[in-house]
């Protein structure tokens, strides 16, 4: 099991920026996937951006330009740059962590607000 500890969130104006971060404990050396996601109450949860143990990365296109996703499987910890921020990515902001054998590991989330 891997357990997930973030941070980062908070309120913050259009057009600022905010990084959260997420660092996993526990059995973290069969994580092979790390990745963001959000959540707007009524709506379901959607990814934000991943990235592989190979480096390989998925950025949303709602997103893509503004945030940048970084991760260090040495260290077990995975950022997510947030740049120009907008209204519409104020949401629940979601770490996530994926295990070989397709287990997967989610933070308790963290608030983004982006309000003037």
């Amino acid at each position: 099991q891997v357990q997930l500890v973030e941070s980062g969130g908070g309120l913050v104006q259009p057009g600022g920026s905010l990084r959260l971060s997420c660092v996993a404990s526990g059995r973290v050396f069969t994580i092979y996937d790390m990745g963001w996601y959000r959540q707007v109450p009524g709506h379901g949860r959607e990814l934000v951006a991943r990235i592989g143990i190979g480096g390989n990365t998925v950025v949303a296109d709602s997103v893509k330009g503004r945030f940048s996703i970084s991760g260090d499987y040495a260290k077990s910890t995975v950022d997510l740059q947030m740049n120009n921020l907008q209204p519409e990515d104020t949401a629940v902001y979601y770490c996530n962590v994926v295990q070989y054998g397709g287990m997967e590991n989610w933070g308790q989330g963290t608030q983004v607000t982006v309000s003037s």
